[in-house]
């Protein structure tokens, strides 16, 4: 079974939701494309750059311009992923995926984010689980375009509970390094920043809190 909820809770057109228009066909992205190539080449031009001239940079307002349209952005371009459903069949433990790797942009400074995602929920006596590699998707969905940490966990968090019907909780924890901390301002490279959402019995039940946590120490070491 494959369902078709909808999972994007946030504005339309804001740099961490979905652009107007939504899923683009090739032809729109080609078009949006050759738009920002120019318009990135007039930014390196107010920036005094002599890009044109310079064979290092002639063809970057092109490549930069692709990069933000196929990979850093391409959440906000792409169709929501078909997520694949299962019947629970009566299982009612944990199901957890930790080290999902995470590469998205800071909405502020457009430095990358890196890290790790640990997803984790429990079916309800009639919910569905969902295709391992679906929380994956979901994880690169809301990833690849603009965040802000702490609104991203939510984003990943709300998408798993309203897929997973009547379930008994869901949690999603980030670990991640921001460049616009280690390039910028403070200058500061090595620190990670860590945000979690958790509801239901992993709020409510330090036993199933504590199984949570445990089961992300084996990704952290």
């Amino acid at each position: 079974m494959t369902t078709n909820k909808t999972i994007e809770l946030v504005r339309e057109g804001f740099a961490n939701g979905v652009a107007p228009g939504g899923n683009l066909s090739d032809e729109e992205k080609a078009e949006m494309i050759k738009n920002a190539t120019k318009a990135f080449g007039e930014f390196l031009t107010a920036l005094r750059c002599d890009w044109k001239n310079d064979p290092n940079s002639n063809d970057t307002p092109r490549r930069v311009a692709k990069a933000y349209v196929n990979d850093l952005w391409a959440g906000r371009y792409n169709g929501a992923p078909n997520i694949t459903a299962f019947p629970s069949d009566g299982y009612d433990g944990m199901v957890f995926e930790g080290g999902i790797p995470l590469t998205s942009m800071c909405s502020h400074h457009h430095q990358t984010i890196m890290g790790k995602v640990h997803v984790a929920y429990i079916p309800g006596e009639d919910s569905n689980v969902i295709g391992l590699s679906k929380l994956n998707r979901l994880v690169e969905h809301f990833g690849r375009r603009g965040a802000i940490q702490e609104q991203l966990t939510v984003a990943i968090h709300n998408s798993i509970d309203t897929i997973i019907n009547d379930n008994k909780g869901v949690a999603v924890m980030i670990d991640a390094t921001h460049n616009c901390v280690s390039c910028r301002g403070v200058k500061h490279g090595g620190a990670s920043m860590k945000t979690s959402k958790l509801t239901g019995a992993f709020k409510d039940d330090p036993a199933t809190r504590n199984e949570y946590y445990e089961f992300v120490k084996g990704y952290n070491g």
